[in-house]
């Protein structure tokens, strides 16, 4: 499932910091697959598997 790159970000920020969140920015695309960039997600504190019951309820 694709995510926005904006809502992952402010996740990041609210989990991790600013500075977390400026570095995933770089690496992230605009659109954010949980399966595809699974590995980026979790350098930055986030669980792909997280992300999909957090955002589908």
């Amino acid at each position: 499932m694709q995510f926005d790159k904006q809502t992952v970000l402010d996740l990041i920020r609210d989990q991790m910091g600013s500075e977390h969140a400026d570095q995933a920015a770089q690496q992230l695309p605009d659109q954010v697959d949980h399966e595809t960039h699974a590995d980026v997600l979790q350098q930055f504190g986030v669980n792909p598997q997280d992300l999909m019951t957090r955002f589908l309820k």
